[in-house]
């Protein structure tokens, strides 16, 4: 177990301690963190906890963009009014993770620099298109959430030496939403066998843009850039959601897995979660019921 426990008061501080102290790492929420320790699967020297951090934890909009701490749990996501009006996926997201304790002091960033495929959050944040704010000792870069995934478990971030300040999503505008649905043997189990994020919008009646990630069918949340095609430049109906869906599931590849279900299971629910998404997103957008024939 570690032999230190300390506290960053700034960004620059929690630097400052990463590089005094070889061996440390971060630490917010640790729901899964402290499970590794425990077993025994992760040597930690230091936890440098960042919780003390005003900055990491704002929620708000500025100049057409959302701004999350990277230490925002998932609580205050799903319960953030703003969060649930401008990216309704997120919140639905924020709110499937775990049990009231784990949302309770879980973050965004956490959920993310796991790096676990099907993590709730993470497929939302891939579908908004959210940026990570990253800060190091050379300074700051800005990835796109899709691109943070070194391969299931590992994340290009590197939590002994830097540090998820934020996530910017650029706000699309008029006619947008977005949606998030979730396959789980019962509620409380924070195992998903399958979940979809979807994010659109509608102009003039024709979908103008549109994007649909996917978890667990690959290493990572999988962006599946045929099937939001397929949408752009039609009218949203039910037929389009239809073809999308069964591009979706022919995309995905998913494996059978003792806990999650078989390949082929997954891969079936994959047109029917893909399509509840986009009915429920597009019907937000359009302030109208878009129906959804795929079950």
């Amino acid at each position: 177990m570690p032999e230190k426990y300390l506290f960053a008061t700034s960004p620059a501080d929690c630097l400052a301690l990463l590089a005094a102290n070889p061996g440390a790492r971060l630490i917010a929420g640790g729901t899964d963190l402290v499970i590794d320790l425990k077993e025994k699967r992760r040597q930690v020297t230091t936890l440098v906890d960042i919780t003390r951090i005003p900055e990491l934890k704002i929620i708000t909009e500025t100049n057409g963009k959302i701004i999350l701490g990277g230490a925002a749990t998932h609580t205050r996501v799903a319960t953030s009014s703003l969060i649930r009006q401008k990216l309704p996926a997120l919140a639905a997201a924020a709110a499937a993770v775990g049990s009231p304790q784990v949302r309770n002091v879980g973050t965004l960033a956490g959920n993310v620099v796991n790096a676990q495929p099907a993590a709730d959050t993470a497929v939302a944040l891939v579908a908004l298109g959210a940026v990570a704010t990253i800060l190091g000792a050379e300074g700051e870069r800005q990835v796109p959430v899709a691109d943070l995934y070194a391969g299931v478990g590992r994340s290009l971030v590197d939590a002994g030496r830097e540090i998820i300040t934020r996530f910017t999503v650029d706000l699309w505008g008029e006619g947008e939403s977005s949606a998030f649905v979730r396959l789980s043997p019962r509620r409380a189990l924070s195992l998903p066998m399958l979940n979809v994020a979807v994010r659109v919008q509608v102009r003039e009646g024709i979908c103008t843009g549109a994007r649909i990630s996917i978890a667990p069918v690959a290493p990572r949340p999988f962006l599946c850039e045929e099937a939001a095609a397929s949408l752009v430049g039609r009218e949203p109906t039910a037929k389009a959601i239809a073809r999308a869906a069964s591009v979706a599931k022919e995309a995905a590849r998913p494996r059978d897995s003792l806990l999650r279900g078989s390949g082929a299971y997954r891969k079936d629910m994959t047109a029917v979660l893909v399509a509840r998404a986009l009915s429920e997103a597009f019907s937000r957008a359009t302030s109208r019921k878009i129906e959804n024939d795929v079950e």
